[in-house]
C-alpha cells in the first residue's frame, strides 16, 4: 500500500498566486477521485522564485488546501529553489516517519527527469509508483493517467546536469554532529605515510544510525551513493588524500587480497599496494579496519577483519601479499587495529566461539555459557605474531595510554563510532584508510 505521495509541481508557471492556488486544488480534488490512490502523507513540491521566502510561498498556497484539512493526511508544501534541494528534503521527511513506498504524480515532461533525480537520492530501500500529471497549457485543466513515454530517456548531458545539481546542492549542505575527526596511530610514520581512521562525525548523512559521515551505501541502507560520496570528499579534503584514487575493499568476511595493479578479484577483504598517491581503505562498524605500512619497502595494505575473516586469517594473508608481491620483510610490517567491537559486548553462539578458543583460551571470555564474549582484537594479534610480526609493531587495545589509543570499542562509544551490534541493520560505516605519500 502507498505510504506517501508525491505531487511535483516544480517546474509548473506560477504567473499569479490564484493561478498556483488553483493548480494545486485541482490537482489534490484529482487525487481525492482517484481511488487508486490511497496514503497519510502528501508532500507537494513547488519552486521557490528568485526574491520570494520559502513562508511566503507557503502562506499564499494555504487556501488552496484549507479544504482538504479534513482528509486523514498530512499535507506539505516544499518550496526550494532547485529540484534537488526540493526533493532531498521531501526525502528527510520520508525518512522521519520511516516511510518507503512513495507515489509520485508528475507532469508528462518530467516524468524521466524525475526519475534520474529518484535514482541518485534514494536506494533500493524505496518503492517508487509513477503516473503522469497531463496540465494543460493554461493551468487550468488536468487529469492523471498512466505511465506514458515508458521507452524514452533522458539525453546523457541531462543527466550530467542534473547530477552536477545534486553534487553542489550536497556541498552546500552544513556538517552535522561536530567537526570531521580522524584518529591517527603514532606508530606509522607521517613522513612517509598518509593514514587514519574516522570517526561518525563530520558528514551530512542525517539518519540518526548513519549520522553523520558514513562511508557506505548499500541497497539495505536509506544513505544513498551520493551522501556516501560527498562524505568522502569531505574527508578527503581533511586528510589531504585524492578521493578518485580510492579504493575501498570489496568485503566478503573472507580472506582473499586484491594486489593493486593485478587483475581486480570480485570480492576481498584485504587490499595491498607500492604505489604512491592510492588511497586503501577498509570498513569497519564492528569488524576491525586493520591497516598495515612498511616504511622500509614503502608499501602499504588494508584489511577488514570480522570474526569469519579473523579466523580466516586475513590479515596475515595481507602480510603475506605485502611480503611476496613487494618483497617486505615481515619484521618491517607495522600494523594497526582500528576502532571495533570489544569482549566487553561482543557475543557469538558457542560453536563459533571454540575456533577463538582454539586460538587461545583467554580470546572467549565465560565460555561455558551459550554466547561467550569474543575478543576478536587478541585472536588477530595472536594471529599476527604467530606470523612473525613483531609485538612491538602492533597497536591495539592492550595499549594502556589511552591518549595513543585508537581501537575503541565502537559499540560502547555511541557518540564517535557506528555499530552494528548496537543500531542494527540501518548502521552507518566508518573506515581505516592508508596511502604512501608523494
Amino acid at each position: 500500500m502507498v505510504e506517501a505521495v508525491l505531487i511535483d509541481l516544480f517546474s509548473l508557471p506560477a504567473n499569479s498566486q490564484n493561478n498556483m492556488q488553483g493548480l494545486l486544488h485541482n490537482t489534490l480534488e484529482a487525487i481525492e477521485k482517484h481511488s487508486s490512490i490511497h496514503a497519510p502523507c502528501v508532500y507537494v513540491m513547488c519552486c521557490q522564485r528568485q526574491g520570494s521566502e520559502r513562508k511566503g510561498e507557503q502562506e499564499f498556497l494555504l487556501p488552496a488546501l484549507r479544504s482538504f484539512q479534513s482528509l486523514n493526511r498530512k499535507l506539505e508544501v516544499v518550496c526550494a529553489q532547485t529540484t534537488a534541494a526540493a526533493l532531498y528534503t521531501i526525502k528527510q521527511r520520508l525518512d522521519e516517519k520511516d516511510l518507503s513506498i512513495i507515489k509520485v504524480i508528475v507532469p508528462t515532461l518530467r516524468k524521466h527527469l524525475m526519475k534520474v533525480y529518484i535514482d541518485h537520492l534514494f536506494t533500493a530501500v524505496y518503492q517508487f509508483e509513477f503516473e503522469d500529471l497531463q496540465v494543460a497549457s493554461d493551468c487550468e485543466n488536468l487529469q492523471i493517467s498512466e505511465h506514458q513515454n515508458e521507452g524514452q530517456t533522458l539525453p546523457s548531458q541531462d543527466v550530467a546536469l542534473i547530477q552536477s545539481e545534486i553534487q553542489m546542492y550536497l556541498e552546500s549542505l552544513p556538517s552535522l554532529k561536530g567537526e570531521l575527526t580522524i584518529l591517527r596511530s603514532s606508530l606509522i610514520p607521517g613522513d612517509i605515510f598518509l593514514h587514519g581512521f574516522t570517526t561518525r562525525t563530520g558528514g551530512i548523512s542525517y539518519i540518526p544510525t548513519l549520522s553523520s559521515c558514513n562511508l557506505f551505501s548499500s541497497s539495505k541502507r536509506r544513505d544513498p551513493q551520493v551522501v556516501v560520496k560527498e562524505n568522502l570528499r569531505r574527508l578527503a579534503n581533511a586528510a589531504g588524500f585524492n578521493p578518485e584514487a580510492f579504493h575501498r575493499v570489496k568485503v566478503d568476511h573472507a580472506n582473499a587480497v586484491c594486489i593493486m595493479g593485478k587483475t581486480e578479484p570480485h570480492s576481498y577483504d584485504g587490499i595491498v599496494t607500492n604505489q604512491k598517491g592510492v588511497t586503501l581503505a577498509a570498513p569497519g562498524a564492528d569488524c576491525i579496519p586493520v591497516l598495515f605500512a612498511d616504511p622500509v619497502r614503502r608499501a602499504c595494505g588494508a584489511a577488514h577483519s570480522g570474526w569469519k575473516g579473523t579466523l580466516l586469517g586475513v590479515s596475515m594473508a595481507t602480510v603475506n601479499a605485502m611480503v611476496s608481491e613487494y618483497g617486505c620483510n615481515v619484521k618491517d610490517i607495522l600494523v594497526v587495529l582500528g576502532p571495533s567491537v570489544g569482549p566487553c559486548c561482543y557475543k557469538l553462539p558457542h560453536e563459533s566461539a571454540k575456533e577463538f578458543h582454539r586460538i587461545d583460551p583467554k580470546c572467549v571470555r565465560q565460555f561455558d555459557s551459550a554466547s561467550p564474549y569474543i575478543d576478536i582484537r587478541r585472536a588477530t594479534r595472536i594471529l599476527l605474531e604467530r606470523g612473525g610480526i613483531l609485538p612491538e609493531n602492533i597497536q591495539d587495545d592492550s595499549v594502556t595510554d589511552q591518549n595513543q589509543n585508537i581501537t575503541f570499542c565502537t559499540a560502547c562509544h555511541p557518540d564517535k563510532f557506528y555499530s552494528h551490534f548496537r543500531d542494527g541493520t540501518n548502521f552507518g560505516t566508518q573506515i581505516g584508510f592508508i596511502s604512501i605519500k608523494d
